[in-house]
């Protein structure tokens, strides 16, 4: 057989025969996938349709705010630093800590050279 010469007719049969179940393996895992996207998104939308039904109850009742946390954090000295470039660090500083700005003390703030 490894010897062997393989006519043209046969070669093309076989060629057409790999092709045929490349393609056949390709279609029924369009068929698979087509069919789990189908379940599985009627398992979400189930599961947000539950959810939903239940947004209008708390929407009635009316989100509690938490008062702002009182007073001044006392006095800032710059040293080198324009007030703009203050407020920026301090900014940025709260947002990364996730706390709101009165609640944080900054004593000074001066620039590293």
């Amino acid at each position: 057989m490894i010897g062997d010469a393989v006519s043209i007719p046969l070669a093309a049969g076989l060629s057409l025969l790999g092709f045929s179940i490349v393609f056949i393996a390709l279609i029924s895992l369009w068929i698979v996938i087509a069919i789990l996207a189908k379940v599985l998104g009627a398992a979400q939308n189930g599961a947000k349709a539950a959810p939903a039904a239940a947004a209008p109850v708390a929407a009635a009742a009316p989100a509690r705010e938490l008062p702002p946390a009182p007073g001044t954090a006392g006095e800032l000295m710059l040293h080198d630093v324009q007030p703009r470039d203050a407020a920026l660090v301090m900014a940025i500083v709260a947002n990364k800590l996730g706390k709101p700005m009165n609640e944080l003390r900054f004593k000074s703030i001066k620039e590293v050279k």
